[in-house]
């Protein structure tokens, strides 16, 4: 692959990386592909290189729906994200599963809105976001049967 355009790349990883992760752009396949890689290498293969690679996607990406979309600005998507992972295992915390929870509650409205979240209006940012990953897991869900 080296010397090859960065969309080939990706192209060729698609089949390697879950599902959610095929059906984003470029850039989330080839950031979960690689940290994979290297969390393999450094982990051996297995859940920890998996949470490792998925933890590294959500710092530029939120899943929005069956996929994952690039964050407006690169950063942790929860307080669990944001912890150094010693502490992440010695005090683990709710994650909030790709919804990018430290966004304001004019974009947790918008991407809501995006996947089809119903009566928004009097939600509180918390509410908006497990309303988000509930409407991100039925879409996943769909998106696998076919």
């Amino acid at each position: 692959m080296a010397g090859s355009k960065p969309h080939e790349e990706a192209e060729e990883l698609r089949d390697e990386v879950p599902s959610t992760v095929a059906r984003s752009d470029d850039k989330a396949v080839r950031t979960f592909a690689k940290t994979l890689e290297s969390a393999e290498e450094s982990y051996g293969p297995g859940e920890r290189a998996r949470r490792t690679a998925f933890a590294s996607l959500k710092h530029t990406h939120e899943k929005v729906g069956d996929h994952w979309e690039p964050k407006d600005e690169n950063g942790p998507s929860d307080p669990q994200a944001a912890k150094s992972a010693p502490e992440s295992r010695d005090a683990p915390r709710e994650s909030a599963q790709g919804v990018d929870a430290a966004a304001s509650k004019a974009h947790l409205l918008e991407v809501a809105e995006k996947v089809g979240v119903e009566h928004t209006s009097r939600m509180t940012k918390d509410d908006l976001v497990e309303a988000i990953q509930k409407a991100n897991a039925r879409a996943t869900a769909k998106a696998r049967r076919g």
